[in-house]
């Protein structure tokens, strides 16, 4: 079954594209078990990526970057869903040098972006703690100014659900410089961990343990704790305190359109994959495509699946126009998760007991799925946003 070609690719994207699909055929693909059994990727898959150009193409030359555009990366998410990846934490990692890029100060950008690109340093975004998820304002970790000689901060609380937490080198941790400021009172922090759980300062950071997850279990997501780690006083994103949540909302839809993306190339591999099987398997003398149910539920996910194609080059379209907005992003991200859930367990029923055994690909699709739902802005907090556009 063919797919749609992208309405915004070009020869050069395509070209991109083949080089990104023999990467991960040859360097992610074949690790796919052993990664969920050690629960996070190697670290020198990062290194590799970054001589490739995969880990910021998007990003500018001058920063270190490929100088590409979001399509490039949405070239990336989309190769990286065909393959059925979803151990290899790139999507945080892009968004945190994103954060940097728009929000950081030059002396920022300069010093991690380069850093970012090649794989030296593994990003990661902390937002969630065991009492705040969604509600970014309820968030209890507090960054307070150090007294006495050496300056900076002393950073103070947990966090959870962390992906990329263990390899992280960098992360950038959603923490209240204000707590009597509200919204106002938000930071975002740049800690690099090396530094924070070394002897200089008194090892005030730990990872914690890797969480057992039900699906995803190759990309690793942990605990975080603070115990007056100390993050140096340049090291607060844009310089300025208390602009962390209007950047938080700035940013994010950055966040939920890549998720829109690898949605729709989810939804796309799965009816691949039932259509293939659906030819091939044969029950009551004969093959399942040629039952009318079958028949039937595939062309509704065919159709389905053309509508978030269209959807989701728009939104790409949107993004590299720089007219995406925060509402349409909340769409892309809430619809799209939804209906890869739906259509992915819509595939699952008509694989039968096959369906439910992880040694088939559709199996880990459905548990490595759910989560889409949640991470990067609850879906019902989606439609919120959208109802208030209203």
């Amino acid at each position: 079954m063919e797919l749609m070609t992208p309405s915004w690719s070009n020869p050069e994207l395509e070209s991109f594209r083949d080089a990104v699909r023999r990467f991960v055929a040859s360097e992610i693909a074949p690790h796919g078990e052993r990664w969920r059994e050690q629960q996070h990727v190697d670290r020198d898959l990062w290194r590799k990526a970054g001589e490739m150009g995969l880990l910021a193409a998007d990003i500018p030359e001058e920063y270190g970057g490929a100088g590409g555009s979001f399509a490039h990366m949405a070239v990336v998410f989309e190769e990286l869903g065909y393959a059925g990846d979803m151990a290899f934490g790139l999507h945080v990692h892009a968004i945190v040098a994103h954060y940097l890029l728009n929000q950081g100060t030059e002396e920022q950008k300069r010093h991690y972006l380069p850093k970012l690109a090649s794989g030296e340093m593994v990003a990661a975004i902390a937002m969630s703690e065991p009492g705040a998820g969604s509600d970014l304002k309820g968030i209890r970790t507090t960054a307070v100014r150090s007294e006495g000689g050496g300056g900076g901060y002393r950073l103070n609380g947990s966090k959870t659900f962390i992906s990329n937490g263990y390899l992280a080198d960098l992360i950038l941790v959603v923490a209240k410089t204000d707590p009597a400021a509200g919204a106002k009172g938000i930071s975002l922090m740049l800690l690099e961990t090396r530094e924070a759980s070394g002897e200089k300062h008194k090892a005030g950071f730990r990872v914690g343990r890797i969480l057992e997850k039900v699906g995803q279990k190759g990309q690793d997501t942990c605990e975080l704790f603070f115990d007056d780690a100390h993050v140096p006083l340049a090291n607060v994103l844009g310089g300025e305190e208390g602009r962390g949540f209007a950047q938080l909302m700035t940013e994010l839809p950055y966040e939920r359109t890549i998720i829109g993306v690898a949605g729709v190339a989810a939804i796309e591999r799965a009816l691949r994959l039932t259509a293939l099987h659906a030819k091939e398997r044969k029950a009551f003398g004969q093959a399942l495509i040629e039952m009318q149910n079958t028949r039937f539920v595939l062309a509704e996910i065919k159709t389905e699946a053309t509508v978030a194609r269209i959807f989701i080059d728009r939104c790409v379209e949107d993004m590299l126009a720089g007219r995406m907005d925060t509402v349409r992003a909340s769409m892309a991200k809430y619809w799209i998760s939804d209906l890869q859930c739906k259509v992915v367990d819509q595939c699952v029923q008509l694989f039968g007991g096959y369906g439910y055994m992880l040694e088939y690909p559709i199996a880990q699709m459905y548990v490595d799925a759910r989560v889409q739902r949640i991470y990067g802005g609850a879906n019902e907090i989606m439609k919120e946003i959208i109802a208030r556009s209203l």
